[in-house]
């Protein structure tokens, strides 16, 4: 079984391993890669990754403490104003050694060379002496949410060690478990850490036992306590993340060949994100694995063969800041000047130029994730299909997990379809699209892709209800499986289980992480995650279980189709499928729902959802009611009833013919 997550495996042939010196490296060169330290922080959404980070800025001086505003290194203003992290965000820190306490200095040049391979050249290396070299930290902070999960995959393909870190409230979590299998399988060193020990609600001890059970030994020996919010035990931290934490050049400093001739001093470089600037073009965000980039110099992409040149290159410190130079083990940036956005793709690997007769095989890239959720957005006016075109071609620059395609509604007309990992990655597109762009959009039910036979043997996939042919037409429908793994207390255990029954879910396995820990496991349809499955699960455990999930299948499924009417008109975007026992209910909960979020009208507003051509649930909004009798103030009565009956006629006649506008985000809090 594959995760939806999954980094590509390189092929590599006729490996062969040489020193840096046979390649023609110099000593201070490599000696310039030990000092550097390519780190993460993974975690669970609202463990304090990026709080931790603020630390981190504020203890090697990226920022003054106490003059920058909370979680730094969230950028975006949805960052800020939701509390949680979407995009990740690398920076450098410049760490000096007087920083670290003399004995845990000792201790970590002590284990640092009980645990590399050295060479003789490697420690004569060592033994250097430069002035002033200090530590150079790159840290990459991560989402924590699922929806985002391709963030943190990417982030693992270009670091040498990870943060694991716990909420002491809350023990390991579901998405923590996820993440971590991720960094083994990638060999990352792992440092594990309790934070949040401040709080009266910490179980420290529960913690460690939890760790324990799902992090390898070697990793365990000491198991870090903090408290990211006052600082407390970050300064520890920080030192061991120079003392545990190898350097690039432990990696790579033993330079291999693909085949004859191939030497990997040579520049190459991943991009693992990039964004668009709208006056310098493409920037491309880069670890570089081996050999060097200065500005100036012709570059290429292997994957598009597109050749141009880097304008600038420099590091996130954590602004950009531009440099002359950027050597292996960096992590930082090059401005391509690349004006169509499809040219420096996510995973492509950038070589030199002047390389390109070497037959520089790439980098090991990422696979694209499937899809989870659907959607089809259409501008309200045709004029605008171009603006949102060029919108959705720099946000998949900056998010290449989702995916586009033209889409056409014969009542909506020209759009796009959206393929998403989840509905609050949904939710913050189009709240981009909104403010960024400043475009107004309709958008379709999200629904997951769901294939048909028909009849006639024909098999076809539908991203959408709306795009479902006649029920008379159809053989069989399939949607998608996923495993879901949900981590709980065992007192929460019976109202888990039960919550998922409700949603469609079949048990598994289950199993005890500790005590009190309780790990299970279920296939449920993808469709009831959208429809607020995490929210509920967040209310019956009184916020105390997790999950995540994995692709699965397609499987059959008994689906009926729903269709919602409003004021009279078909509303395309809102028809929904739903399993044929819960067709009733499902159809009342649509009515109640769009009752409470559409706006009252000057007249009588009718909903109603359909299924085989018979209303099966139906609400009424009642209508706004001017005070046309204010201005009288007595005499014939006859007077007011003539005005209200003007104003009962003017009702009818707007009912007739009014319409009503049902915003975007009505879709998706349907959802919730």
């Amino acid at each position: 079984m594959k995760s939806i997550f999954q980094i590509k495996k390189s092929k590599t042939r006729n490996l062969k391993w040489r020193t840096g010196q046979e390649l023609g490296g110099t000593m201070a060169e490599n000696f310039m890669s030990d000092r550097i330290r390519n780190f993460c922080i993974i975690a669970h959404i609202d463990a304090g990754k990026s709080t931790l980070a603020d630390r981190f800025l504020e203890i090697t001086g990226a920022v003054e403490k106490g003059k920058h505003t909370a979680q730094f290194l969230d950028q975006m203003d949805l960052e800020q104003e939701r509390g949680i992290t979407i995009k990740l965000q690398p920076v450098r820190l410049q760490f000096d050694k007087s920083q670290i306490s003399p004995i845990a200095t000792a201790k970590g040049q002590a284990n640092l060379k009980s645990t590399h391979r050295q060479s003789p050249e490697r420690r004569s290396q060592n033994d250097l002496k430069i002035p002033n070299s200090g530590l150079i930290l790159n840290l990459v902070d991560t989402p924590g949410h699922v929806d985002f999960s391709y963030e943190v995959s990417r982030t693992l393909a270009v670091v040498e060690g990870a943060i694991l870190l716990v909420d002491a409230t809350q023990g390991v979590q579901a998405q923590t478990l996820s993440t971590l299998k991720k960094a083994l399988t990638q060999n990352l060193a792992i440092i594990p850490v309790i934070n949040k020990i401040d709080l009266p609600s910490a179980q420290i001890k529960r913690c460690e036992q939890e760790i324990k059970e799902i992090l390898p030994a070697k990793f365990c020996n000491k198991i870090y306590h903090i408290s990211s919010k006052i600082g407390k035990g970050v300064d520890e931290l920080l030192s061991a993340v120079v003392q545990k934490i190898p350097s690039p050049n432990s990696h790579t400093s033993e330079v291999w060949e693909f085949g004859e001739g191939q030497k990997t001093n040579l520049f190459q470089a991943l991009i693992f994100d990039s964004h668009y600037d709208q006056h310098r073009g493409v920037v491309a965000h880069i670890r570089v694995f081996s050999g060097s980039l200065k500005a100036g110099e012709d570059i290429s992409f292997l994957s598009t063969g597109k050749i141009d040149k880097a304008l600038e290159v420099g590091f996130f410190m954590p602004r950009m800041t531009k440099t002359s130079t950027l050597n292996a083990g960096d992590i930082g940036y090059a401005v391509t000047n690349l004006r169509a956005v499809g040219e420096a793709q996510v995973g492509d690997t950038i070589i030199l130029k002047k390389d390109l007769g070497a037959q520089i095989e790439p980098l090991p890239g990422y696979k694209k994730p499937q899809s989870v959720v659907f959607a089809s957005i259409f501008p309200l006016s045709n004029a605008s299909y171009p603006l949102l075109q060029k919108a959705l071609e720099k946000l998949a620059l900056n998010d290449s997990s989702f995916n586009f395609s033209p889409d056409h509604s014969p009542v909506l007309g020209a759009g796009f379809e959206i393929g998403l990992l989840g509905l609050l990655h949904l939710e913050i597109l189009l709240e981009r699209l909104r403010r960024e762009f400043q475009l107004d959009l309709i958008a379709t039910f999200p629904s997951p892709e769901i294939q048909i036979e028909l009849k006639n043997g024909v098999k076809q996939s539908v991203k959408g209800a709306w795009q479902m042919p006649d029920a008379s037409e159809i053989n069989a429908i399939k949607e998608p499986f996923v495993l879901v793994t949900i981590l709980t207390t065992s007192e929460f255990v019976g109202a888990v289980m039960n919550l998922t029954q409700n949603f469609r879910g079949e048990l598994k396995n289950s199993k005890y992480l500790s005590e009190k820990r309780v790990e299970l496991h279920y296939e449920m349809p993808i469709s009831e995650i959208l429809r607020g499955f995490y929210d509920r699960l967040k209310s019956v455990s009184s916020g105390f279980a997790s999950m995540s999930y994995q692709w699965l299948e397609f499987r059959q499924s008994n689906l009926k189709r729903l269709d919602t009417y409003v004021a009279g008109d078909l509303v395309l975007p809102l028809s929904i499928l739903v399993p044929e026992k819960d067709v009733y209910a499902r159809a009342k909960n649509l009515a109640e729902r769009l009752k409470e979020f559409l706006p009252r009208q000057v007249f009588e507003v009718k909903i109603q959802v359909m299924h085989g051509g018979k209303v099966i649930a139906s609400e009424r909004i009642s209508p706004l009611r001017k005070d046309v009798t204010g201005h009288l103030y007595g005499g014939d009565v006859t007077r007011k009833n003539k005005l209200l009956q003007k104003q009962k006629k003017g009702k009818k006649r707007l009912q007739k013919f009014g319409r009503v506008d049902i915003q975007t985000d009505v879709f998706v809090k349907l959802l919730k």
